[in-house]
């Protein structure tokens, strides 16, 4: 059927019930609708985290940019609030305390288009193209996007997050390189934002998350990375401290062209593991080096003196960085969270030991501490844009912080509690060194929107109700 949708379900919902409201936007759009007892509910409904369980009074699954508008359309005509959702990565807050039972759960999963202009290196995505979807797409014409650590996170939450990569250091955050934004506000109506049109919008939606309107497509910049090295270095867990300490003082002297990441990884007997990583519990740096492989060589000399048990840094394309972090490979039930760091002194070092060490009884799988600095600082990112003629970056242009730290574990019945624990007694241990904001992408359970934003909230807020008076769009992290 293509049955108009009567002007009833935009003027007077009481008229119909919601069911037969739903029933004929189903009609109307190319993608479907669902309700709760249908057929593909519960798939329709699920999170990245398979822990997660959400709860919305009915799910979109989107064809196009045209199925968006009209969807947020009926739904302001039913009086329900939107809620975009791609992949469903950092799902937790929104579904936290019932916050989708009012909200239609518009999924756009199914947009996957990534087209690149290879002359401007320029690429537009859809709402629920992924990683892997880009890098396949850039990779024939020999450019790199700002991807982040896994093949399956979506292109558009990562982004309006910030979006952290392997490159970050030497390119900043992906949302500072973005150009354009088609997207869908409140009224239901398409736009187009960039710095020269809504231009209040283009800033608030890079690094302000989901909460303004749904996003239909992105533009961003492409990079030309003519030379790269990557790989980790392993030792066994009982030499953390030794590691930690190691890298820690190796980071203040590496430059920008490096970005590492060192973690400790509990990991339990898989099959889809190789062996030198299946049921062992392990110290891990992992780098991302744009340089060739004798400066390479010299660079890691201090880590290497350590005489890891496993080194597998080598030359290689970026579209491997994919697989660099080891996440895993779809959809998983977890919990975790994550917190920016000032610093990372050796008292912070002493502390993360004894909270996720050798002798430390913790349930988390991975604890992982990023290197931050270079072009991910705020006031490096916008002195780089202007002297470059790029726009001014977004409301996240960076973050006054040194080190990123993200501890997770695998969700199974009985283990919640040792979980909640675990990260609790990490964060109490690194809780003297926290920064003073946090960052939206690692933030897995709900935060005060001054922790994101600081300053810059009460700007934010300003956008937010020129464009969602009635606060209709609704976001993981909201801004309250």
């Amino acid at each position: 059927m293509n049955t108009p949708m009567p002007s009833a379900i935009a003027a007077d919902p009481v008229t119909l019930s919601l069911r037969e409201a739903l029933a004929l936007l189903d009609d109307r759009i190319t993608g479907r609708v669902l309700i709760p007892g249908d057929p593909g509910w519960d798939d329709a409904r699920s999170a990245w985290n398979l822990a997660v369980d959400q709860h919305p009074a009915a799910v979109v699954v989107a064809a196009d940019a045209d199925d968006v508008a009209q969807t947020v359309r009926a739904a302001k005509g039913l009086g329900l609030a939107v809620a975009p959702q791609a992949t469903g990565h950092n799902a937790a807050p929104l579904a936290a305390d019932g916050g989708l039972a009012d909200a239609i759960l518009l999924r756009t999963h199914e947009l996957r288009g990534v087209e690149v202009d290879a002359e401007t290196r320029i690429a537009r995505v859809e709402a629920g193209a992924q990683w892997g979807d880009v890098v396949a797409a850039v990779a024939p014409f020999g450019l790199t996007a700002l991807a982040g650590s896994s093949h399956d996170v979506g292109v558009v939450g990562y982004t309006l997050g910030g979006g952290v990569s392997w490159l970050g250091r030497s390119h900043g955050l992906a949302a500072n390189h973005v150009v354009a934004i088609e997207l869908v506000t409140a009224d239901g109506v398409a736009r187009r934002v960039d710095a020269e049109h809504d231009a209040e919008l283009f800033w608030a939606l890079r690094g302000g998350g989901g909460d303004f309107a749904v996003v239909t497509a992105l533009e961003f910049r492409l990079f030309d990375v003519p030379v790269l090295s990557a790989g980790m270095l392993l030792w066994p867990i009982e030499r953390t401290a030794e590691v930690f300490a190691a890298w820690s003082e190796w980071t203040g002297g590496v430059p920008t062209t490096v970005t590492s990441v060192a973690r400790v990884l509990r990991l339990p007997p898989m099959p889809e593991l190789p062996p030198f990583l299946s049921g062992r519990s392990l110290v891990v740096v992992e780098v991302a080096m744009q340089e060739e492989p004798a400066r390479v060589d010299e660079l890691l000399a201090p880590l290497r003196d350590l005489a890891p048990e496993i080194d597998t840094v080598h030359p290689q394309a970026s579209a491997e960085l994919l697989q660099l972090h080891m996440d895993p490979p779809g959809p998983t039930p977890g919990h975790g969270d994550g917190m920016l760091l000032a610093e990372l002194p050796p008292a912070a070092i002493r502390a993360f030991v004894e909270a996720v060490g050798p002798d430390a009884t913790s349930a988390l799988l991975s604890i992982e501490i990023r290197h931050l600095g270079g072009m991910l600082a705020p006031g490096v990112a916008r002195a780089a844009a202007s002297v470059q003629g790029m726009p001014e970056p977004g409301v996240t242009a960076g973050f006054d912080a040194g080190f990123l730290m993200f501890g997770a574990g695998i969700a199974m019945p009985g283990n919640g509690d040792a979980l909640a624990e675990s990260l609790g007694r990490l964060f109490s241990a690194l809780e003297p060194w926290r920064g003073d904001t946090d960052y939206l992408n690692f933030a897995e359970h709900a935060r005060p929107a001054g922790r994101f934003f600081g300053e810059n909230l009460e700007r934010l807020r300003a956008v937010k109700r020129a464009v969602d008076p009635t606060r209709m769009m609704r976001s993981n992290h909201p801004l309250g």
